[in-house]
This record gives C-alpha cells, structure tokens and sequence, in this order.
C-alpha cells in the first residue's frame, strides 16, 4: 500500500498557513488537476483526489488539530468523503473562489452598512464657553416606515426568484469551467419585488430630513468632532446605519481672540494712568472685569485677569483672560497743559526735541562707559 504524503507537501504550504493560504493553494492544483479539464488523465486525477483530501482536512479546524497531533493515523474512523469525484467546478468555484467572485451561491442582497455622514456646524464663542444644546437638520436616507424596509408594499410578499432559486446568479457551462452571471429576471438580488412599496417605490428606503439635538460641551475648539453612532444613512438588508460626524467650527468674535484656553483682548488707557497706575473696566465675555493697571506700564504689556477664559475641556480648569495694553496719546493740548507737559519733561531732563532714548541705546551707551574706563 502507498504512504500517503504530508498534507502539508501535497498542498506546498507551511504547517502555520493560515486558511486563506491553504484555501489559495488547494485552488490552484484543483484547476491544474480537476477531472473536466484532464479527462482519461489518471495520474492527474490521483492528484486531484490527494489536493482535494488534504484541503478537506486542513480546512476543518478539528481534523487539522487532530492530523497535527497523530498524522494519518488519527484520521481513521473520521467521517470524510475524499473521493473528490464529489467536487466539481461549479462547487470549486462557490466554495474556494466564494471570496474573490462574490459566490455561487446564497443570495446577492448582501447587508451592507449605512453610509456615515459629516455636518460642519458653525457656533460661537460664547456657545463654547457657556456650553449649549443646538438642534441640527440632517438630510439623509432612512429605512421606509411604510415597509420596514422589505421594498414590498404591506400585505404582499417578496418572492424568490424563480430564476436563480434565489442565488442572484445563473451559471453557464464553457467547456470544462462553468461560469456564472447576474441573473436577468432579479438583477443579482435574488428576490423579486412583485408590488412595490409606494413611498420608497420598492427600494426599501426613503430620503428625509431628521432633526438632532446637540450638546456643545464648554471647551471644544474648531476642528473638534463629534460621532453619532447610528445617525448617519440607513443600512441595507438590514445592516446597520452609518454614523453623523458632526464638525465644529467657531465663529471669529468681534472683540475677543481665543488662544487655545486663553482669551485675549485689548484696552485703551491713557498716559497718565500708564505712568501713576490705575483701576480701569473691561469688557469680558460675561460683563466688566476690573483691571489693576500698575504704574509705569508700557504699550502692549499684556495683563492677566485669572479664570476668566474658556474652560478646559472635560475638566474643571478655566483659562485667563489676557488683556493688551494701548496707551491713547492726548492731542489738542491747550498752551496750559503744554506748558505743565514741558515743565515735567525739563524735570526729568528731557526735551520735546530731544530723541528719545530707548533700553537698548541706554545698554549700549554703558558698554561704551565701561570700555572707556
């Protein structure tokens, strides 16, 4: 009696393929040997009959364990047709070639997931700050209530095709393939809708406008996206609908800009209140805000008044609020303000003509004390 090969050799895989590998190697010497395409070949249909055996064991988890663990041996007493006389090309093709041609078998109306949706929505900066509940429209595509779905009209059946039998395909005999193509009568869906749905006109689904309500969580920022799971277009043959991603985007403000939690605007105050100080009002996003200025400040220092910016998302923090000095010079002074104005700039040794000396001439000027002395 012959010694029967390694599975494995037979099939020219390694003893870890995986089942796609073992699916795609079993394909191709089962068309190289098949008994339609080498009639009266005896030594190919003994290799037929040996790819078809091993492929048979291999493929079913628990023979393959068990072949693993015992070989041959283990196998006796299964219960497993190699004849291969049983397989012929159209069964190869359902089976083996099921994942690249869609199948010969079942039907065509596979489930196929809903179609997610993206909505950008504009809000404004106060929305985001104080956090608000929006309601959007939605166009999209729903499941008819009419039919549930079905594409049939209520009362009335969808029917197999008598065609295909349902399979959404017919096959065809070329020589020693058999080949197959969308069935004509159901147009590859494998039923037959005889009285349509009036609404969705059979289809099984409808356009609509569907109104959603949102939370705009304090904090998010424009770019920041939500995902409503189940919320975009309905699914097919029952299958799930998509999602709605909803894409926030903020509108510029009038008076304030946002730097990530930080809101920054500016305040005009006078020179006398930038020399001797002052407490001055601004304008907030919830109302005034008092401001200490402290005496001798420059133009465009930048002043601090704490938590009064955007929150931080999902946390408790708040950012500032960051306000930017302008300092107003007075014009049309009258001969008794000059005058004041000239009897305080002569005290500080200073003259209207004079240029004024800035922070750096005033470092360079020392540098050249020192390398003088």
């Amino acid at each position: 009696m012959t010694q029967k090969r390694d599975y494995y050799q037979v099939l020219n895989v390694d003893r870890d393929a995986d089942e796609n590998e073992i699916k795609k190697a079993y394909r191709k010497l089962a068309i190289q040997f098949h008994p339609d395409k080498n009639p009266n070949n005896k030594e190919a249909e003994d290799k037929f009959k040996e790819a078809t055996e091993a492929y048979e064991v291999l493929r079913d988890p628990e023979k393959r364990n068990t072949y693993d663990r015992f070989g041959h041996a283990g196998l006796e007493g299964m219960t497993t047709d190699f004849s291969g006389f049983g397989v012929n090309l159209d069964d190869l093709f359902g089976d083996v070639f099921g994942d690249l041609l869609g199948g010969f078998g079942g039907r065509q109306r596979a489930p196929k997931r809903g179609r997610s949706l993206q909505y950008n929505l504009e809000v404004t900066l106060e929305d985001v700050i104080h956090g608000k509940q929006v309601s959007i429209q939605v166009p999209r595509i729903e499941t008819c209530s009419t039919c549930g779905g079905s594409g049939a009209k209520p009362g009335t059946d969808v029917i197999t095709c008598p065609r295909c039998h349902g399979r959404g395909q017919i096959s065809q005999s070329q020589g020693f393939f058999t080949m197959a193509r969308t069935c004509p009568r159901c147009h590859g869906e494998g039923e037959i809708i005889q009285d349509p749905c009036p609404p969705c006109n059979g289809k099984g689904v409808v356009r609509n406008t569907r109104e959603i309500k949102l939370n705009i969580d304090k904090g998010v920022d424009s770019g920041f996206k939500y995902q409503l799971r189940g919320e975009g277009e309905a699914g097919l043959n029952g299958a799930p609908p998509g999602d709605l991603y909803v894409v926030i985007n903020v509108a510029p403000h009038e008076r304030f800009h946002r730097d990530e939690n930080n809101l920054i605007t500016s305040a005009k105050i006078s020179f006398i209140q930038a020399t001797l100080g002052a407490k001055i009002s601004v304008q907030g996003i919830d109302g005034h805000e008092e401001l200490h200025i402290p005496p001798g400040t420059q133009y465009g220092a930048q002043l601090r008044i704490p938590n009064k910016g955007v929150p931080i998302y999902k946390r408790s923090n708040i950012g500032d609020l960051i306000v930017e000095i302008e300092i107003e010079t007075p014009t049309h002074l009258n001969s008794e303000e000059r005058r004041k104005l000239e009897e305080f700039a002569a005290m500080r040794g200073e003259s209207a003509n004079q240029e004024h000396e800035g922070f750096w001439e005033k470092l360079l000027g020392r540098h050249e004390e020192d390398d003088t002395e």
